[in-house]
């Protein structure tokens, strides 16, 4: 079965930079859209944006005032989230996810593989 995979976060003082990537076991990008997502203490799970690897759209959700950017590299066959400018309220779990058919959603039922999540955390 497909498992997305996160990898690249950790601890980063604000201001600073980050770069998450997301693969899938087993199996190329293909057609799949891919979404990311965070959940932060007490919060509700929140997507930041999707892209359509069927034609490579990306839509945000949430881009944080543009601090964060989707983009995926085909030859490498990496989804990644780049996040800049990072500040205190950024701290969460961050997720990427397969959806259950080739369009983008900002709903998490719209998912039907989760990865683990990479903690990122924002911190001086």
């Amino acid at each position: 079965q497909v498992q997305p995979v996160e990898s690249g976060g950790g601890l980063v003082q604000p201001g600073g930079s980050l770069r998450l990537s997301c693969v899938l076991s087993q199996s190329s990008l293909g057609f799949w859209a891919i979404g990311w997502f965070r959940q932060a203490p007490g919060k509700e799970r929140e997507a930041i944006g999707c892209i359509a690897n069927i034609d490579g759209n990306i839509f945000y959700e949430n881009s944080q005032g543009g601090r964060f950017t989707i983009a995926r590299d085909k030859a490498e066959n990496v989804v990644s989230l780049q996040m800049n400018d990072l500040k205190p309220e950024d701290t969460a779990v961050y997720y990427c996810a397969k959806s259950k058919d080739y369009v983008c959603s900002f709903y998490t039922y719209d998912f039907d593989s989760w990865g683990q999540g990479a903690q990122v955390t924002v911190s001086s």
